[in-house]
């Protein structure tokens, strides 16, 4: 987990048992839903003998609370959306809540889900020859006319082609025919879509409330005048944000590296620029969350406050593809907030954002959570927020008994590597916060870090254990009759990734073995500190994150391993039960793809990258200045207190718009 700012999240457990709501509500939705879905579900694409054999038979069933129940056949499009991961994970996902209901909306278009199958289900599935299906209708995916992927991770990859090949569709786009779906993918992971080019019809740049409806009212046209897959996906290349990897070629030097990549039709853009919400309330939210009748990651309302960020931290890929930063109005958010809780009945609603505490009118917002639902038996979530005296007093506001857990993220332990990274945090500002949270009466606390970064040297490494030890010890300056029992730090070492759009795309990566190294260096360092018995010190897999790196910098060329990496039996890869090294260096080895090729090798600044082509809003030039500012341990400061041209200026909203007006031909000031 990597946090862009010092946040801090409470503990679930550690929020106070507050009395239920009132079931009433529920109950009435839940039987109007389970009514909707007697009407149109004759059958459950699984049988009563299979749901008994399985795990939490409810992933598979549907007819949760506020699901959307429509006729398929009085409608035009069918979209089947769906979240390569298991059910509890994919339904805590706020971007297809916002997708779902969007499309909903539409009379003539029904959006319905679907997730991969747990482990448990997919031989069943396989054995007995039954196709992957949606929740709502319980219908397969392979009689819809588009199959929506989001791609939030790298590590999901496998499991796309675990959706598509249980849906029978498939797996090359080149080898689909006019009835299967058109198969479009979107997320984070869509800013580097190549390693997944060959298994894509289309890939959705940017945020999905802008040309969506664009793409399908051409799908609609095209379906009626009679025209073919390839009419439409020509048509679709014209669409903005929209790539067709099939019209596309690419060439390599002799070394390797990508020489030349090119539209091959007149249709397809040689850039394909990132859809983008300029005015965040000229666009509506959620209308009825879902809610599931199982717990999931996220069991709770989710209020997105603003998209974007104003930090500029270097190694972070969300803070530069979704710039500028853009704010929901506190009348918009007031208005959401009620209706969500009202029309599902939870008892808790969180605060979503990359960091929370930049949202200008957030003590307004705190203020009025408060208010509107003082003893109605409603928890407050605030992530994302700084350890500062404002954020802690929002806290006392929202919390009123013993506090239990605190999560920072200082990221790196030296105060030199941590103006390397640009993350805007001195040590002064940690331990302050740190204090702070004691005498309110915090006395756990969780660090994160990343080992592997940029210029680290052992001094680096060993400063994640004594900023640990910096941090129990303003524990133990506090009076003893002061303190809530004995105080416990635990520090977590996540491994670097160069991820593309970020000011470290050029840097090399460590390999596992140098990542192991350096977390045994941390861990010696942990050993001599005099508070040992108060921290604990954790670290990722190293094997796992040397994989995904391959998948973030990688070009076409990778697709032929996940393939067959996925043939030796490689799924749900993000779970460390299931995840198969075995797998994936045998798919590189038969594949004679370098691991190193896509890792160790440090990039040239004029190196053509494969997700070149791809416009974020950021621009190389501006990219290319934060690494040299790297090397220099320059810090770069936030965009309220500085334009740094970067570019987004050119999108015509957000913060980088309001602080100044837009000059012709201009991306940003120095």
């Amino acid at each position: 987990m990597t946090l862009l700012q010092i946040p801090f999240m409470i503990d679930r457990q550690s929020v106070p048992e507050q009395p239920k709501r009132p079931q009433k509500e529920k109950i009435e939705i839940a039987q109007t839903t389970q009514q909707k879905v007697f009407k149109f579900m004759k059958k459950l694409a699984l049988s009563d003998e299979i749901l008994l054999s399985i795990q939490q038979p409810a992933r598979y069933i549907g007819g949760e609370i506020n699901e959307v129940i429509k006729d398929p056949n009085k409608v035009d499009v069918r979209f089947a959306m769906c979240f390569p991961d298991v059910y509890e994970i994919g339904m805590s996902h706020l971007g297809m809540q916002i997708l779902y209901s969007m499309f909903n909306r539409r009379e003539d278009i029904y959006c319905e889900r679907v997730y991969s199958p747990w482990m448990d289900l997919d031989p069943i599935m396989r054995e007995k020859n039954i196709p992957l299906f949606t929740l709502e209708t319980q219908e397969p995916v392979k009689h819809f006319d588009f199959l929506g992927i989001t791609l939030q991770y790298e590590m999901c990859y496998t499991n796309v082609l675990q959706i598509l090949e249980l849906s029978q569709i498939p797996l090359h786009a080149s080898q689909r025919g006019e009835e299967d779906p058109i198969v479009i993918g979107g997320g984070p992971c869509a800013y580097n879509p190549e390693p997944l080019a060959e298994f894509f019809d289309l890939f959705y740049i940017g945020e999905g409330e802008t040309v969506y409806f664009q793409l399908m009212d051409c799908y609609k046209e095209n379906k009626k005048a009679g025209k073919s897959r390839l009419d439409f996906l020509k048509k679709a290349a014209r669409i903005p944000g929209i790539y067709v990897p099939a019209f596309y070629e690419a060439s390599y030097h002799e070394d390797g590296t990508l020489k030349e990549f090119v539209p091959i039709v007149p249709e397809a853009p040689s850039s394909i620029t990132k859809q983008l919400v300029t005015h965040m309330d000229e666009t509506e939210y959620i209308d009825n969350p879902l809610v599931p009748y199982i717990r999931v990651t996220q069991d709770r309302v989710v209020l997105e406050i603003q998209r974007g960020c104003i930090r500029g931290c270097r190694f972070c890929q969300a803070g530069n593809v979704y710039r500028p930063l853009r704010e929901h109005s506190l009348e918009y958010l007031k208005r959401y907030a009620r209706h969500m809780l009202e029309s599902t009945g939870q008892e808790e609603i969180s605060l979503s954002s990359l960091s929370s505490s930049d949202y200008s009118q957030l003590e307004g917002l705190v203020n009025f959570l408060i208010d509107e639902f003082k003893g109605k038996g409603v928890n407050i979530s605030l992530p994302s927020l700084r350890i500062d005296a404002f954020s802690l007093d929002v806290m006392s506001k929202v919390q009123d008994i013993k506090k239990s857990s605190l999560t920072f993220a200082p990221e790196a332990g030296s105060q030199r590597l941590r103006d390397v990274i640009n993350k805007g945090l001195t040590e002064e500002d940690i331990l302050k916060g740190a204090r702070e949270a004691f005498e309110a009466g915090w006395n756990r606390v969780k660090l994160y870090f990343m080992l592997g970064l940029p210029t680290e040297t052992r001094e680096d490494m060993e400063g994640i254990a004594l900023l640990s030890e910096k941090i129990a010890e303003e524990y133990y300056e506090i009076p003893k009759d002061q303190r809530h029992g004995k105080v416990q730090v635990v520090a977590s070492s996540s491994f670097f990734v160069p991820k593309p759009f970020t000011p470290f795309q050029w840097a090399r990566m460590c390999t596992k073995e140098e990542f192991l190294e350096r977390a045994a260096i941390v861990r010696g360092k942990f050993r001599e500190m005099k508070n040992f018995k108060s921290l604990k010190y954790n670290w990722h897999e190293a094997e796992l994150t040397v994989l995904e790196g391959v998948l973030a910098r990688g070009d076409r060329r990778v697709g032929a391993v996940i393939e067959e990496a996925y043939r030796n039996g490689a799924i749900y890869d993000s779970w460390s039960e299931y995840f198969n090294n075995e797998a994936w260096m045998n798919a590189f080895e038969s594949c004679g793809v370098s691991i190193d090729f896509y890792t160790t090798r440090e990039r040239k600044t004029d190196e053509l990258f494969p997700w070149d082509f791809i416009d974020a809003g950021v621009s190389k030039d501006f990219l290319k200045r934060e690494w040299e500012n790297a090397h220099k341990e320059q810090v770069t400061p936030n965009c309220r207190k500085r334009c740094s041209g970067c570019g987004a200026l050119k999108f015509g909203g957000g913060v980088c718009y309001e602080n100044r007006p837009v000059q012709a031909g201009e991306e940003g000031s120095l």
